[in-house]
Order: C-alpha cells, then sequence, then structure tokens
C-alpha cells in the first residue's frame, strides 16, 4: 500500500476501532498515536477540528507527498487518499 497513515486516536474511541479493525483486514498499515498520552497530537487533532479532540482524526501522506487530514473517514476515503 502505498503512502503512510498516522491515526489520533484514544483508547474509548468506537470509531477508533472500527477504522482500525477495516484497516488491519485490508492490510493498511498506521502508526497509532494516543492523544490522551501526547499533548502535541491533541494539539494537532483540535487544530485540526476546530478546537475539538475528534477521532479517529488520520493524517495520511500520499505516495505522490500530498497530504490530507481526515476525521472520522470511511475505509473507502482512506484508499482513495492513499491512492489505492
Amino acid at each position: 500500500m502505498p503512502g503512510t497513515v498516522t491515526m489520533y486516536s484514544t483508547t474509548w474511541c468506537g470509531y477508533c476501532r472500527r477504522l482500525k479493525g477495516q484497516m488491519d483486514r485490508e492490510g493498511i498499515t498506521y502508526n497509532e498515536i494516543n492523544i490522551e498520552h501526547d499533548p502535541d497530537s491533541a494539539a494537532f487533532v483540535e487544530k485540526a477540528n476546530g478546537g475539538n479532540q475528534t477521532v479517529p482524526t488520520l493524517l495520511i501522506v500520499g505516495d505522490s507527498g500530498a497530504e490530507s487530514v481526515m476525521t472520522n473517514p470511511s475505509l473507502a476515503q482512506v484508499k482513495q487518499a492513499l491512492g489505492a
């Protein structure tokens, strides 16, 4: 799978668990960062979401180097951003 995915999440987020399971089944690798343990990541999520700590927030760098930030995306949206 081209590109990279960073998922900003929390331990209690059901939407995060669902998307992680879908990406695991599709073989999409990702780096997960728990915003409850990383203040800089929490600040990134807040900036991306109008001051809210909405998760999952994904930072996707496509194969071309283009960056996308997505909040609670579908699996299809993740695959599209990766160019898959």
